[in-house]
């Protein structure tokens, strides 16, 4: 009696959940390739280049005038009073530290900016992914941690392919710099 009652239950339990197994859809997305393919990605690159170029050429011409400071000073040094040497080598320190700071600042400003950049480009993904698995019916999308995906449920070359289609085209206008610090 038990064990036509265990039978039971089991042949019950393969019935019931057979099914669902055979209609789940699942599919795999390489976000790390997204990222790195999307023309989205790309276009965010590009408009941080030119955002941030003037103030790194900026920083190399200030660097490269104290460079040419630091070189005179060496060769000017032996000839100039102890008074002239001591001030014209705080003025250099005084002057690098300055150069450090803003370096400091362009950078803390660079990763902010890509920072922001990144988070909306991770949220277009994302949306970019769920608009695609509600429009092919998908039941599951996995994305990082995936060890093994069989290329069959990659959907990755179709996610690539939307977000083409929606990309700007090549005639945009980069965002606004931000204000500089004093």
């Amino acid at each position: 009696m038990v064990k036509s009652v265990l039978w039971t239950l089991a042949a019950v339990t393969m019935i019931a959940t057979g099914p669902v197994h055979a209609e789940l859809k699942i599919g795999y997305v390489n976000y790390g390739q997204l990222v790195e393919a999307a023309p989205q990605a790309k276009a965010i690159a590009d408009a941080i280049r030119n955002e941030f170029t003037p103030r790194q050429r900026e920083l190399q011409n200030q660097q490269q005038s104290l460079k040419t400071r630091e070189d005179k000073l060496q060769k000017d040094g032996a000839t100039m009073t102890e008074d002239q040497r001591s001030k014209a080598e705080k003025d250099l320190r005084d002057n690098y530290r300055d150069l450090q700071r803003k370096q400091s600042e362009v950078q803390d400003d660079f990763n902010a900016r890509r920072n922001e950049e990144l988070s909306r480009l991770q949220r277009t993904l994302i949306e970019e992914v769920r608009t695609y698995a509600k429009a092919q019916s998908f039941d599951l999308i996995v994305a990082d941690g995936v060890i093994y995906a069989n290329p069959t449920i990659d959907i990755t070359p179709a996610i690539l392919t939307a977000l083409q289609s929606h990309a700007p085209k090549a005639a945009t206008t980069p965002a606004p710099a931000p204000a500089k610090k004093p």
